[in-house]
């Protein structure tokens, strides 16, 4: 824990979605000053984020679904492709990310393999997001994917070679930052 930082106060601003909270701390400076600072921060749990890929097709399984954040900044239509992802909900990663994987893409996936984790807002979001890779095949496709319906998911499974994801990232078609990481992450280290 770290000595130099002393929180005061934690109030609840909204438990609507997730947990937004007012943090008051105090942070004693190096040369031994103290400050006060009140910030929020968004408490919505830990994720999980995995890039299925078939080495002999040379493609990846991507998905697209409305994102409400997303469209208020400007992206006119709300879409976004994404590498699969989800909040553990109390799992260790990576039984979150194979269930997640099965839920929106219909893959049943045999070996994961965690490459490592972000923080991937650290300024206002609390989360964690651990990053896992797996190779896939047609035969571990058990169904259409898509997401729950009761958990108001509508997601479309993209297969598409990994060209041209990265020509993606090139022309702004895929803008979300995990997902940039994981195919980068693929390609640096020669994976496809």
């Amino acid at each position: 824990m770290n000595q130099q930082v002393k929180i005061l106060n934690t109030e609840i601003l909204s438990d609507n979605w997730y947990i937004l909270n007012k943090v008051t701390y105090e942070h004693t400076l190096p040369d031994g000053t103290s400050q006060v600072h009140s910030r929020e921060a968004y408490d919505r749990g830990n994720g999980a984020t995995i890039l299925l890929y078939n080495t002999l097709q040379k493609t990846v399984i991507l998905t697209r679904q409305f994102r409400l954040p997303t469209f208020i900044n400007g992206n006119a239509t709300g879409m976004l492709i994404e590498a699969c992802a989800g909040l553990l909900d109390k799992d260790n990663a990576e039984d979150c990310i194979r269930r997640e994987t099965e839920e929106e893409t219909g893959y049943q996936i045999t070996d994961v393999r965690k490459i490592f984790e972000a923080y991937m807002s650290p300024g206002s979001v609390t989360e964690i997001l651990h990053f896992f890779i797996a190779e896939y095949t047609q035969s571990m496709k058990i169904h259409q994917g898509g997401g729950l319906e009761e958990e108001s998911e509508h997601i479309e499974v993209l297969e598409v070679t990994i060209d041209k994801a990265m020509a993606m990232i090139d022309s702004g078609d895929i803008r979300d930052g995990k997902t940039i990481m994981l195919l980068q992450y693929l390609k640096l280290h020669n994976i496809l």
